[in-house]
């Protein structure tokens, strides 16, 4: 009831059911990545989403890509547009860096884990945008073949990864 005075008379803003905020805070930046990081804590953005956030890509992603534990059930969110991937325990919590994005912090993949993800889904994300993504990586000195190769390890894609490092170096 207070909620919904408050919104009447224009002092808050409903973002998404049960997420508000002051109607003269200062507009988001990346509202969509703070809403689902309130929504979603149990989960890491990553793959597309972190490509575009770690300027890795030129894609514009159409949905919030989310990366859960596979023991975490799916949220039921209806804006903004997820993709959803599991990963094991292990999977999901490497690589994880930790932003303040509009006052909320949002967990995210790194820019090596990011690459090695693109890879492991790289039959929903595409093989092209995991290539485009490791060339930009390598080249913009994000993240070293060290890091990348240890990324690939824990994704179990060291395999699949290699002939492509090699290539680039």
């Amino acid at each position: 009831m207070v909620l919904t005075r408050l919104v009447a008379k224009g002092l808050l803003e409903r973002i998404d059911r049960g997420v508000y905020r002051l109607a003269d805070a200062e507009p988001l930046g990346a509202p969509d990545l703070a809403l689902i990081a309130t929504r979603v804590p149990a989960g890491v953005l990553g793959l597309v989403t972190a490509l575009s956030h770690h300027g890795l890509t030129d894609q514009i992603p159409k949905w919030v890509d989310v990366i859960l534990a596979r023991s975490t059930p799916s949220p039921r969110i209806e804006y903004p547009p997820l993709r959803l991937f599991w990963a094991s325990e292990a999977a999901h919590s490497q690589g994880v860096e930790t932003f303040n994005l509009d006052g909320v912090e949002v967990r995210m993949t790194s820019p090596a884990k990011t690459v090695a993800d693109c890879f492991k889904y790289r039959g929903r994300v595409g093989l092209d945008v995991a290539i485009e993504a490791l060339k930009s990586g390598l080249a913009s000195r994000a993240f070293s073949p060290a890091e990348f190769l240890a990324a690939a390890e824990v994704d179990r894609v060291t395999r699949v990864v290699r002939p492509y490092v090699d290539a680039l170096l």
